[in-house]
């Protein structure tokens, strides 16, 4: 078995898992529709006069956001793994010390799918229509996963890294809330204070954001904030890819 077929092993471990725990789902499908119903119903009058204008806008940075935040499951899994001695049996297989690492990321794409799929739903429910062609929609469903891909390895060292699958999250969800909301995800950056709109601008959330919003609404440019994106996902990658490899390979000698 080549290290690709370990890696699609590995992946296909963490999907069949949901089957023991469905309500693991509920975090990858109820939260991201909450999240786009109360930012509609609630901000969408105060921000854009109306939900249904609100919806156009709001919905790529919800897409954005949970994309960022099912990140944190990544790392979450994973540090189950480390904890409850699942990486002394990998050990212990003909593998690369990388495969779990990258089937636990691969099974997160098929689950970034689903959240996708099932906010584009909910989205043409509440009155949201594409601008632009499916070709411009596949587009940005491409760009956000291989922007998560990335990204997961973020959250893959800090599952390396914290001692228990609890920290994971906290650290996570705490890290990712002050990124994610000092945005042009859910407001425009020109309502904001003149000293804040360069850090929102060069925030690689506000860069995703904007392409997507162009890609979906025809409304904005969409190369040069898609090349920034791509820039930073493989910036984000060549960094805590090895160094996340690095780092378990660190951990599980110390056993």
């Amino acid at each position: 078995m080549n290290a690709l077929d370990q890696t699609l092993a590995l992946a296909w471990r963490s999907l069949v898992q949901v089957r023991r725990n469905p309500w693991e789902l509920g975090d990858y499908s109820i939260q991201p529709i909450l999240f786009l119903v109360l930012f509609l119903f609630v901000f969408g009058g105060a921000i854009a006069g109306s939900p249904d204008d609100y919806l156009a806008f709001v919905l790529p940075g919800v897409i954005v956001m949970n994309m960022l935040f099912v990140t944190v499951y990544v790392g979450h899994g994973l540090n189950i793994d480390l904890t409850r001695g699942v990486f002394d049996r990998f050990r212990a297989l003909p593998i690369p010390r990388w495969a779990p690492l990258a089937g636990r990321i691969l099974a997160d794409v098929v689950k970034q799918l689903l959240c996708i799929a099932l906010l584009l739903i909910v989205g043409y429910l509440l009155g949201f229509r594409l601008a632009t062609s499916f070709g411009h929609l596949l587009v940005m469903v491409l760009l956000v996963l291989t922007f998560a891909v990335a990204f997961s390895w973020v959250m893959v060292l800090v599952g390396v890294l914290a001692r228990d699958p609890e920290h994971v999250q906290l650290f996570g969800f705490t890290a990712l809330f002050p990124v994610t909301f000092v945005s042009s995800a859910f407001v425009p950056v020109e309502t904001m204070p003149e000293w804040l709109q360069g850090f929102v601008q060069a925030n690689p959330v506000s860069l995703l954001t904007d392409a997507a919003r162009g890609l979906m609404n025809d409304d904005g440019a969409v190369a040069a904030p898609a090349l920034a994106s791509l820039a930073w996902a493989a910036g984000i990658a060549a960094v805590f890819a090895p160094l996340s490899v690095w780092v378990l390979n660190r951990r599980l000698a110390r056993g």
